[in-house]
């Protein structure tokens, strides 16, 4: 069972910049293909972005493209989300998550079986 950890979340003003980070322990995330998802106060979690796990294609949600990079270490220990020009809107808790594959158009399902974590959570205000 993968356990991902997240981390580096923080309060800032919109403009502002972050950059979460998602590790598991003992295991390289190498080969697994890892999504993002944000759950915003009274909303349901949403899918952010996902690289894949062999080619690095990466997928992004309409609203975070061109603001947003998801990638991993050559190391293999994280995959990194970089925010930048961050808006009220990102605000939210974020997770990572194993996701089965990342295709041309689309992050792939979670595994039935996946745990969460407890996420990280990003305030972005003035």
């Amino acid at each position: 069972q993968l356990q991902l950890v997240e981390s580096g979340g923080g309060s800032v003003q919109p403009g502002g910049s972050l950059r979460l980070s998602c590790a598991a322990s003992s295991v390289s995330l190498n080969d697994y293909a890892i999504a993002w998802y944000r759950q915003a106060p009274g909303k349901e979690r949403e899918e952010v972005s996902c690289i894949g796990g062999y080619d690095d294609n990466a997928i992004y949600l309409e609203s975070v493209k061109d603001r947003f990079t998801i990638s991993r270490d050559r190391g293999g220990s994280t995959v990194t989300l970089q925010m930048n020009g961050l808006k009220a809107e990102d605000t939210g808790v974020y997770y990572c998550q194993r996701v089965y594959y990342v295709d041309d158009t689309h992050c792939g399902p979670i595994p039935a079986t996946a745990i969460w974590g407890q996420g990280t959570r990003v305030t972005v205000s003035s």
